[in-house]
């Protein structure tokens, strides 16, 4: 597996670890619970793995060219690491009310499955061929796909140990 999927998938099943119903459904106002940015997360990763088995499936990257603002995006992201705030989802990760319990139980499967799709569409097209194009930044070669989840996926750890400690305060 690749070291930042396997690293991402780590960080994931340690934020979650024994959260409580009450940490899992906590509000901030106008915002997420941890049960749904958990959601989107697994949102992004099926979103990926469908991409990126349509590339396997035309037998060909299904890329456009890259506007100038994707490009500072996709710098900001994989370059820096940093995932702007206040971007909206893209609405095919947007959270729809799936069962906590199997996002929590899925997640880490999600991952090893994405990792898989993308090292074998990376064997078959090489490493420096962007695949497909990301909503918001994007044409992308697997290994940016790869960087773009884990800082994606640390972006939301953040916010899920924010509700969680949160959660945690009140009840002390």
């Amino acid at each position: 597996m690749d070291f930042r999927l396997e690293e991402l998938k780590k960080e994931i099943e340690s934020a979650v670890e024994a959260m409580s119903s009450e940490q899992w459904n906590r509000h901030l106002p106008g915002k997420w619970c941890a049960a749904e940015v958990l959601e989107h997360l697994y949102l992004s990763y099926t979103g990926t793995i469908l991409g990126v088995e349509r590339v396997m499936r035309k037998g060909k990257p299904l890329i456009s060219g890259a506007s100038m603002v994707q490009r500072l995006f996709a710098f900001a992201v994989m370059g820096l690491g940093h995932l702007p705030s206040g971007r909206k989802s893209p609405a095919v990760a947007l959270p729809r009310g799936l069962a906590a319990d199997q996002v929590r139980n899925e997640i880490g499967a999600k991952i090893v499955a994405m990792d898989l799709i993308i090292a074998e569409c990376e064997a078959r097209f090489g490493r420096r061929v962007k695949l497909l194009d990301h909503p918001i930044l994007g044409p992308l070669t697997a290994a940016q796909w790869r960087k773009l989840h884990l800082v994606h996926g640390r972006h939301h750890l953040k916010q899920i140990s924010q509700l969680r400690e949160g959660a945690a305060s009140q009840i002390g």
